[in-house]
C-alpha cells in the first residue's frame, strides 16, 4: 500500500506526463524544448493551482504570451485580449486570475464589478498602455472636436473611458471601417494607426488616422530586412505579423492578424513553414498544437507578460498581495465599460 509520501510522488509524476505530452515539442528557449525534468518541476505547482480554483470557485485566464506551464498547465480559457475579454465577461466563477498585464486584468473588472480579479504579475505594464494617460486623451480630443475615438484594448481604463469604442487587433480595421466621418483618433499605437489608414485605402473607405501615444516593445523591433532574412534562409516560408508592426514591414508579409488571428491562419494553411514576427509565447502555442509545422521566430520576449509564473498564480490565489488585487474607480470603469460593450456591439 502507498504511503501519502508515495502517493504524491506517484501525482507529481503523473501531472509531470500529462504537461510533458503537451509540451515535448515546445521550445523554453530558442535552442532547447521543455523536458520531463522542466514539467517534473512545474507538477507540483500545476497541482496545487488547480486544487486552489476548485476550492474558490476560480477561473484563470492566460494571455497567449505568458509562459506554456501557464497555458497548459492551469489556464481554463488562453488567447488573445478580444478571447479574454469574452471570456470575462461570460464566466460563472467568483474569482478571475488573469494571467496577463494590468490593462487585461482592468478590463476583466470591469467587465466583473462584483467579482474578486487577480493579477500574479502585480501591477504588470505595457509600453503601450503605459504611454498614454486618460487626461492625454481629452487634450487630444479637444484638438479634434466632434471627430470619433477609437482606442486599442492596450490601454488603462482611464483611456478606454475617455473614448467612444474599445478595439482590439483583431476587429479594429472592420470597427474603424464603420465608425462615421472622414477623420477617426486612434490611440495609443503609432504604428498600428498607420496600418489602419493603409488597410482602409484598400479596402476603398480612405479616413485619416490622428494618433498620439507609444508603440509596442516587442513587435517595434521588427524591420524589412528580418522578413528578407527570413525568406532567404527559408524559401517558400509563410511569414506572419502583428498590425503592431511597422507597415512597411507588414507589407512584405504574408499575412498580418491578431494572434488569434495569426492562430488561425496557420491552422487553415496547408504550408509547412512560418516565419513568426511575434512574441515568443505565441510560437510556444503554435509547436503544441501544430507540432507536424515548423516555426521560426528571429526574436520577441515580452518581459511584462514573463512576470506572471506558476509560483506567484498560486500565491496570489493563497494569500494576493494589495497590487495583485485590481480595483477600478466607478465612474472609470462606467465610462470604460461603455466602449468596451460598443465593441462587443459592432463586432456581433
Amino acid at each position: 500500500m502507498l504511503t501519502t509520501t508515495d502517493e504524491k510522488e506517484a501525482l507529481v509524476l503523473k501531472e509531470a506526463h500529462r504537461l510533458y505530452g503537451l509540451l515535448c515539442h515546445v521550445s523554453k528557449t530558442k535552442s532547447e524544448k521543455w523536458s520531463l525534468q522542466d514539467c517534473i518541476a512545474a507538477a507540483p505547482y500545476t497541482l496545487a493551482i488547480n486544487r486552489f480554483k476548485r476550492e474558490q470557485n476560480a477561473v484563470v485566464l492566460a494571455h497567449s504570451y505568458t509562459t506554456p506551464d501557464l497555458v497548459y498547465g492551469v489556464a481554463d480559457f488562453s488567447g488573445d485580449s478580444f478571447q479574454l475579454a469574452q471570456q470575462a465577461k461570460q464566466s460563472s466563477a467568483s474569482v478571475i486570475v488573469f494571467a496577463g498585464v494590468w490593462f487585461m486584468a482592468e478590463t476583466a473588472k470591469i467587465l466583473n464589478p462584483s467579482k474578486k480579479v487577480l493579477i500574479p504579475a502585480g501591477k504588470a505594464g505595457c509600453s503601450l498602455a503605459d504611454s498614454m494617460t486618460g487626461e492625454d486623451v481629452k487634450k487630444l480630443r479637444s484638438q479634434h472636436p466632434g471627430v470619433s475615438a477609437l482606442c486599442y484594448i492596450n490601454s488603462s481604463a482611464e483611456v478606454k473611458a475617455a473614448c467612444d469604442v474599445c478595439v482590439t487587433s483583431g476587429n479594429v480595421f472592420d470597427i474603424a471601417q464603420k465608425m462615421p466621418g472622414k477623420e477617426l483618433i486612434f490611440v495609443p499605437d503609432l504604428l498600428m494607426a498607420k496600418n489602419i489608414e493603409d488597410e482602409l485605402s484598400r479596402r476603398g473607405t480612405p479616413k485619416k488616422i490622428i494618433s498620439s501615444g507609444g508603440s509596442c516593445c516587442v513587435h517595434d523591433k521588427y524591420r524589412p530586412e528580418h522578413v528578407e532574412m527570413l525568406r532567404r534562409q527559408h524559401p517558400g516560408i509563410k511569414v506572419v505579423a502583428h498590425p503592431e508592426c511597422d507597415s512597411d514591414v507588414c507589407a512584405l508579409c504574408d499575412y498580418v492578424g491578431s494572434t488569434g488571428g495569426m492562430m488561425k491562419y496557420v491552422s487553415s494553411s496547408t504550408d509547412t513553414c512560418f516565419g513568426m514576427l511575434t512574441e515568443f509565447g505565441l510560437v510556444n502555442r503554435l509547436e503544441a498544437q501544430y507540432p507536424d509545422k515548423e516555426f521560426v521566430w528571429p526574436f520577441g520576449v515580452c518581459s511584462y507578460m514573463k512576470k506572471n509564473s506558476l509560483i506567484n498564480t498560486l500565491q496570489a490565489l493563497v494569500e494576493p498581495r494589495p497590487d495583485q488585487v485590481v480595483e477600478v474607480t466607478q465612474s472609470v470603469a462606467d465610462a470604460a465599460q461603455k466602449s468596451i460593450h460598443k465593441m462587443f456591439e459592432l463586432t456581433k
